[in-house]
């Protein structure tokens, strides 16, 4: 028997994707000692111990509002026979390198081909994939929270039948950690002081500070493994000209066939995949779908496809397509916000050959009073209820989950009435054509957001109560695929951030939501700009000294009362300061045909996380 076939045994007991009957029946037919089987058994009964993230005690993070134990027990597939699995996704894939990805329909796609060293359950929980086991304080992280050693998965090859090791997980770093790489997930990386080889199947983690934190790197959609034999010589300005970036060779379940751009993927089985019981599927079709409705009547109603992603559709419209009966609705627990960013910098203003530039303050939105104007002037209930059902509710905070760091302190109202008395106060009056303003300056509102049927309804309605405090709105759909790709020579980016509010759906990766913290973190590089080629994250271009300090500080607490603090502080710092507008909490509906089993939809990762137990059943 291979070594490989009884770590996935052991995986899947542990995970508890097997009752303890069936581990014995496959151990036994394998051939395994008595010795080996009772360990399995051990591994079957203690699996919520091991494989999910670390309880309170000792831990150096909370997990308050995680329900206890591991995933549920999941049907088992059959290696190959499962036939095409159709997968739509209205904003189709443009790069299959995920740290150079440029939202999810990137990662998700680079997903099915490369994988993490674990990832993350719908509850929060670490989930091993090229790992051997989950570390924990004590038992491979250390006391003082400034290192983690990995046991990495013995017999693991990449799809070209190259041995994966240890140096694969060192070359990520530094492909990540050099700077000329440009890599979208560098910041869950700059806490990493160095990534040393112990052998071929150990790696070890030293952080330059205590890391609350440690298992956000080699983790999710942000830690996924690339191949060192394949990019040693595309590191730094050469990595995002590399044929692997639309062809990427991975350990996953799948690779790909053919990738076009902006278009589709097609994958078939990765013969070197460790696992002999998975994939289940022959081959996966990744389209682009025309919008979200398409893509979900096809699922829900006409059973032309097998999986929808991210359908932000009208829920009565979602409703009324799964009576159709061919497929159910999908919700993971909340975690996203969906908001309205806005620019404090002047998107009109040309400095030195770019708009929205850190030199140039906005006219009306630098002040504070004008934005709480804008806050009071959204109806977050309404649009809650009218465009998102069961999948939302109406939201004070930028921060949603865990649920210890859930701020209690914010509130939010609709007062149109108090709304005017602040645009007054502030200087903006009412002129004679209707229009505020002050100083010879007119308000005149750019409003940005992908094209989505449901973010230019709810465009429609913010713009509508704008408009009655004076305040024209000019509304202005951007393509999708342009909206989120800040490589793009088009102005028209979120991180460009060329108008004077933009308006889209994000939230944190990881239970530890430093990753989405980030997003208001002030150093320079991080603010995006001409100079670093728009990769930043804070798009807002909002510098607050109390806030960077707080996040330096949750970098490193390893205490969870004083980590649920700093975060609750963050927030609070950002809300009370209107730079952006949180209006409803959601977990984002996808849509599956009814015959589509093991699809657990995590907020903390890809939807297609566990796509190598997806499988056809009744």
């Amino acid at each position: 028997m291979e070594d490989r076939n009884l770590v996935h045994l052991y995986q899947d007991a542990l995970a508890g994707r097997l009752n303890r009957r069936q581990v014995l029946r496959k151990a036994i037919a394998l051939g395994l000692s008595s010795s080996v089987i009772a360990g399995l058994l051990a591994a079957c009964s203690s699996g919520t111990q091991t494989t999910n993230t670390p309880s309170r005690n000792g831990s150096p993070w909370p997990i308050d509002g995680f329900p206890p134990g591991g995933a549920s027990p999941t049907p088992v597939p059959k290696r190959a026979g499962g036939g095409l699995l159709r997968l739509l996704f209205w904003q189709a894939p443009t790069i299959l390198n995920p740290h150079l990805a440029q939202g999810p329909k990137d990662f998700n796609a680079a997903s099915i081909v490369l994988e993490p060293l674990a990832d993350f359950s719908p509850d929060g929980r670490l989930v091993p994939k090229l790992a051997a086991e989950i570390p924990a304080l004590g038992k491979g992280v250390s006391p003082d929270g400034k290192s983690v050693t990995w046991k990495l998965l013995p017999a693991v090859t990449w799809s070209d039948g190259q041995p994966f090791t240890a140096k694969d997980v060192k070359f990520t770093f530094d492909y990540v950690s050099n700077e000329a790489t440009a890599a979208t997930t560098i910041q869950y990386y700059k806490g990493v002081a160095s990534v040393q080889v112990v052998d071929d199947h150990t790696v070890s983690v030293t952080f330059k500070e205590p890391s609350p934190g440690w298992f956000t790197v080699f983790t999710g959609v942000n830690g996924m493994i690339l191949p060192e034999h394949l990019l040693k010589d595309a590191i730094g300005e050469k990595a995002r000209t590399d044929l692997f970036n639309l062809k990427p060779v991975g350990t996953g379940p799948y690779k790909v066939d053919d990738f076009k751009p902006g278009d589709s993927v097609r994958y078939s089985i990765n013969t070197q995949y460790r696992d002999p019981l998975r994939p289940s599927f022959d081959q996966i079709e990744l389209t682009g779908a025309e919008d979200a409705l398409s893509a979900a009547r096809k699922v829900l109603q006409t059973g032309e496809a097998d999986f929808s992603w991210n359908l932000q559709v009208d829920p009565k419209q979602l409703e009324q397509l799964a009576e159709g009966g061919k497929g159910v609705i999908e919700v993971p627990p909340f975690s996203a916000v969906q908001k309205i960013q806005i620019n404090l910098s002047d998107p009109r203003k040309d400095v030195n050959g770019e708009m929205s530039s850190l030199e140039a303050p906005h006219p009306w939105q630098s002040d504070l009073n004008v934005r709480r104007a804008y806050a009071l002037a959204i109806q977050r209930d309404a649009i809650a209820k009218q465009f998102y059902g069961p999948a939302g509710a109406a939201t004070s905070n930028i921060l949603v989950a865990p649920a210890s760091f859930v701020s209690k302190n914010t509130s939010w109202d609709y007062n149109l009435e108090q709304a005017a008395s602040l645009l007054d106060t502030a200087g903006w009056k009412v002129g004679a054509d209707g229009v505020r303003q002050k100083d010879g300056v007119r308000m005149n509102v750019v409003f940005h957001a992908p094209v989505n049927p449901l973010w230019q309804q709810q465009q429609e309605l913010i713009k509508t109560d704008f408009e009655k405090l004076g305040i024209p709105v000019e509304i202005k759909p951007i393509d999708a695929q342009v909206f989120f790709d800040p490589a793009s020579s088009s102005p028209d980016t979120y991180t460009h951030f060329y108008s004077d509010i933009q308006m889209f759906t994000n939230g944190p990766t990881t239970p530890y939501p430093l990753d989405y913290m980030d997003s208001w973190y002030g150093a320079e590089q991080n603010i995006p700009q001409k100079g670093n080629q728009w990769t930043g994250r804070n798009v807002e271009r909002w510098k607050n000294d109390e806030y960077d300090r707080l996040y330096q500080l949750a970098q490193k607490e390893l205490d969870p009362a004083k980590q649920a603090l700093l975060f609750i502080q963050m927030n609070d710092l950002v809300v009370n300061n209107v730079v952006e507008i949180p209006i409803v909490a959601q977990g984002t509906p996808a849509g599956r045909a009814r015959n589509l089993l093991n699809v657990h939809l995590s907020p903390w990762t890809s939807d297609l996380w566990n796509i190598a137990d997806w499988m056809r059943g009744s």
